[in-house]
This record gives structure tokens, C-alpha cells and sequence, in this order.
């Protein structure tokens, strides 16, 4: 028997691609990767479970976490900390569960520095006239905010050479049916499956 971990794919891509709704759309046909739960040290709001929304954990707790590596990243925003907690992801591949990671593209280089072996994925608009649409429809920003966050994402998009995978997010089915097309490409790598049945030889000659 070929004991096969999990992988954790981190989804990124800049502000207003569409990362939530494709990652949505994923884990409504997908019900076999988990998601990864944040942590954070906002209290919770009504209806939020500890452990299933997020971990929740005070200042102190969170500090702490970072002071001893505990977190594969994370942010301060808005006078909370937020961030993904490095003991439950290793425990859910470890179990051989894949782990879905959606995060801002700071977040995401932050992750390739404590988790090098993860799956890194970007999320691109079919172009920066559609970027700037999809931002404008979302009716929340004035004029100077949505110059500024174009021009965030144009020095975000530059960043895609840090990432394994493109996909263009156009149509989010065909988005989602790529990201899919990806994770299945990795567990079929030729190097994790040698590695695999190398420690199933081993275990079988023992």
C-alpha cells in the first residue's frame, strides 16, 4: 500500500481577480481538498465556530506562534492578526489530505519562504481593461481607489514568476476545471510518486 501525502496548493493572484469565487466554485465540485482555516485574534462574530471558521487566539497566543515559527504566514490588519497556522496544515498532509490555501500575493511569497514544497497557483484576469471592470461593478470604490488598486495589481501580476502555475480566470468553470486539471497533475509527478513507492519497497523488503 503506497501511502500518499497530501499537497498544499496555495491559490493567489491580485486584488479583484476573482480568488474567493473560483475557490468557492472549487470546493462545491471539490469535496476532497480541505480548506485551510486561518487563524486570527479578532473576537468571533455571531455564529462563528472556533476550529471551523477560524482558530481564534489572543494576542499574546498569536505572538507567541510567531516568535516560535508556528505560522507558514501571516498579517496584521487592521489591529488583528491573521495568518495560517503551520501545525495544522502539516497534520492534514501528513493524513495524506490535500490543503487549499486562497491568499493575497504578499501572503503567498510569505508561504514560498516557510513552505517551499507547496503548489503555487495565480490567478490572472484575461486582461487589466477586464481587471479594472470587475472592480469598478463592485460599486465600493471612489475613483482614486481603484487607480491605486490597478496599480497594485499591475506590480502584483509581475510577480507571477514566483509561481508554478497561470490560469486565467475568464470563465470561472473553466478556471476551476484547471486548478482541478493541477491537482490531479501533481499527485502523478513522477518524483512524489518515486518517492513513495521507494518507502513502500523499503517497508516491503524490511
Amino acid at each position: 500500500m503506497i501511502e500518499e501525502k497530501g499537497i498544499l496548493f496555495i491559490l493567489s493572484g491580485p486584488s479583484g481577480v476573482g480568488k474567493g469565487t473560483v475557490r468557492k466554485s472549487l470546493f462545491d465540485k471539490d469535496t476532497d481538498l480541505k480548506y485551510s482555516i486561518s487563524m486570527t485574534t479578532r473576537p468571533p462574530r455571531e455564529g462563528e465556530v472556533d476550529g471551523v471558521d477560524y482558530f481564534f487566539k489572543t494576542k499574546e497566543e498569536f505572538e507567541d506562534m510567531i516568535e516560535n515559527n508556528k505560522m507558514i504566514e501571516y498579517a496584521h490588519y487592521v489591529g488583528n492578526y491573521y495568518g495560517t497556522p503551520k501545525d495544522y496544515v502539516q497534520k492534514q498532509l501528513d493524513n495524506g489530505n490535500d490543503v487549499f490555501l486562497e491568499i493575497e500575493v504578499q501572503g503567498a511569497l510569505q508561504v514560498k519562504e516557510n513552505f517551499p514544497e507547496g503548489v503555487f497557483v495565480f490567478l490572472i484576469p484575461p486582461s487589466l481593461e477586464e481587471l479594472k471592470d470587475r472592480i469598478i461593478s463592485r460599486g465600493t470604490e471612489t475613483e482614486e481607489k481603484v487607480r491605486n488598486r490597478l496599480a497594485a495589481a499591475k506590480e502584483e501580476i509581475e510577480m507571477m514568476d514566483y509561481y508554478d502555475y497561470v490560469v486565467v480566470n475568464d470563465q470561472i468553470d473553466t478556471a476551476v476545471q484547471t486548478v482541478q486539471s493541477i491537482v490531479r497533475s501533481e499527485h502523478c509527478k513522477r518524483e512524489r510518486v518515486a518517492i513513495q513507492y521507494k518507502k513502500a519497497l523499503e517497508r516491503d523488503e524490511s
